[in-house]
């Protein structure tokens, strides 16, 4: 397979930051309470995603390795405050709905992971790709909780009702229970599935545990060929 669309199919399916890897929990349990702020949070972090990633990539060789990571979250924390500043002035309302959640981008574990795992060990135009896999597979994931939580408890999408009149929210799934019990569900039906394995089982010594792995597929993909 081309390497950069697997790079890029590598963060939908097989090592989707929320689904697989279960990284940025915070985001995605506050923010997902309607469609637009699930899309919402998920393209702003996905901007990031891709211009850390590339960033990164190309000073890889210029970063000292003692203060890599402090050199990664100043990276991070200033194209955050481009994205901040470009929400506030253009997108004013999905700015004051996410709040605190934008400025929070800079620690999202999902980015910072990234970086050191994958974007300062490879060519930029890849770890482009690897930004765009990675912020699709968190977007569609915030996306897809977003609208069963909207769906259920408000009986809407995107804000127009879809639910007939005499149907009663189910007003728990708005509020933090709510966003608990729509991710375990989609990932037990995930797991019910053998999404893991399906999607990893042609990696050698795989077990489709992204949770309790310690390399990326591409580390694992390496290591059988030299073997």
């Amino acid at each position: 397979m081309n390497p950069y669309k697997e790079r890029i199919l590598n963060g939908i399916i097989k090592e989707n930051p929320t689904f697989i890897l279960v990284l940025g929990m915070c985001p995605t349990l506050a923010v997902t309470t309607s469609v637009n702020n699930g899309l919402g949070m998920g393209l702003s972090t996905m901007a990031v995603l891709i211009l850390s990633n590339l960033l990164i990539s190309a000073l890889r060789n210029v970063i000292p390795d003692k203060v890599r990571i402090p050199a990664y979250i100043v990276v991070i924390a200033s194209l955050v405050t481009v994205v901040q500043l470009l929400l506030q002035a253009y997108i004013p309302s999905l700015y004051d709905s996410l709040g605190l959640y934008i400025p929070l981008i800079v620690v999202n574990c999902i980015i910072l992971g990234r970086a050191e795992a994958y974007a300062s060990k490879a060519t930029p135009l890849l770890a482009a790709c690897d930004g765009i896999g990675m912020g699709l597979g968190f977007t569609i994931a915030l996306t897809l909780i977003a609208l069963f939580r909207e769906l259920i408890g408000a009986g809407t999408i995107l804000g127009f009702q879809v639910m007939p009149s005499a149907y009663q929210p189910i007003a728990i799934f708005v509020r933090a229970p709510g966003a608990f019990i729509v991710l375990g569900t989609l990932i037990a039906i995930l797991n019910g599935l053998n999404i893991k394995n399906a999607a990893n089982k042609k990696v050698e010594g795989c077990d489709g545990d992204c949770c309790g792995c310690g390399s990326s597929c591409a580390d694992r993909k390496e290591e059988s060929k030299e073997s």
